[in-house]
């Protein structure tokens, strides 16, 4: 009997590996539009896509991104600037992708710009904090999306969204996990309503690897900014060396995930765009596949012991 259940498996995953082959045809004819291009996983994305001979709209934040990307692309890929907070940059952004696509729609979007900051304990933060990242996280891929969505139906192509493990489990406080979660379920609602039109919409959900988001200096930046914030009440509740101990656990933890091979998650993107069966989603990434995804089907009282144990502990803390 395990022998049988054994073989299916293996029957199944050769099957997949099979089906996931085929490539769409044409590339030079499809236009992909990604957001957040300045560095990270856009960048990459953009150049390896532009490569494939895709014609990459890459969305930069700042000049200095979109002369950079141009310099080591081909007349193929077009930048634009994009703020996706903005609805203006966002309605100026659109305008542009309609004149260059015309009739033809857009083959796919990807949702990639993302930020890290605010993150701390939920009582460190303020509804402010929450906002300016779910504005940026989550409303600014609903207002990307639905933007360009009416071109995409007409190519019937992708919406590929750029979510986190941790939006599956939320490992630690404050609004990024919030903003995470909130992306995985307006991609499982579109998903499907677009079905009904031929549009696929595909999820990433990459564990830690190093890029802007998670640089350390960045994250310890954070804990300073948020802790000086604090009135003295949550400080004394925490403990007055609580930074110090919070960036040695960070530091720890943090620096022992962090995947330096960016193309683990750029492959899942191109595949998502270019293959004629992509996955509905996907977990790039070791530390996703075998530490967080498993720890998010536990029950929650053993996950949340498991973490718990490689926090920092406040000093009024009753565990």
């Amino acid at each position: 009997m395990f022998l049988y259940i054994l073989g299916l498996v293996a029957f199944w995953f050769v099957f997949r590996w099979y089906r996931e082959l085929a490539r769409v045809p044409n590339k030079g004819q499809k236009y992909v539009y990604i957001t957040g291009c300045d560095s990270g996983f856009g960048n990459l994305l953009a150049r390896h896509l532009d490569k494939l001979g895709f014609r990459v709209i890459a969305a930069c934040y700042t000049e200095k991104g979109e002369d950079e990307l141009k310099k080591v692309s081909t007349e193929r890929l077009n930048t634009v600037h994009l703020d996706v907070v903005s609805t203006d940059s966002v309605s100026k952004a659109t305008a542009f992708i309609k004149t260059l696509v015309g009739e033809k729609g857009l083959w796919a979007v990807v949702n990639n710009a993302g930020v890290s900051v605010p993150s701390g304990p939920c009582d460190w933060m303020t509804v402010d904090d929450y906002k300016s990242m779910l504005d940026v996280n989550l409303i600014g891929v609903i207002g990307v999306t639905l933007s360009v969505l009416p071109l995409i139906k007409k190519a019937r192509g992708r919406v590929v969204n750029v979510a986190s493990v941790f939006g599956r489990i939320s490992a630690f406080g404050g609004p990024y996990c919030v903003s995470k979660y909130g992306v995985e379920a307006f991609n499982d609602s579109l998903r499907m309503n677009m079905s009904f039109f031929g549009v696929k919409v595909l999820c990433l959900e990459p564990g830690f690897f190093k890029t802007s988001v998670t640089d350390l200096h960045l994250l310890r930046k954070n804990v300073k900014t948020l802790w000086d914030k604090l009135p003295e009440e949550i400080k004394d509740q925490y403990g007055h060396d609580y930074p110090e101990r919070a960036n040695v656990t960070l530091e720890k933890n943090v620096a022992t995930l962090l995947d330096g091979d960016l193309m683990k998650v750029v492959s899942c993107m191109e595949h998502a765009i270019s293959a004629v069966h992509p996955r509905t989603r996907y977990s790039p990434g070791w530390d996703a596949k075998f530490l967080w995804l498993p720890l998010s089907y536990l029950p929650t009282w053993i996950a949340d012991k498991m973490l718990l144990k490689d926090m920092a502990k406040p000093t009024g803390s009753i565990l």
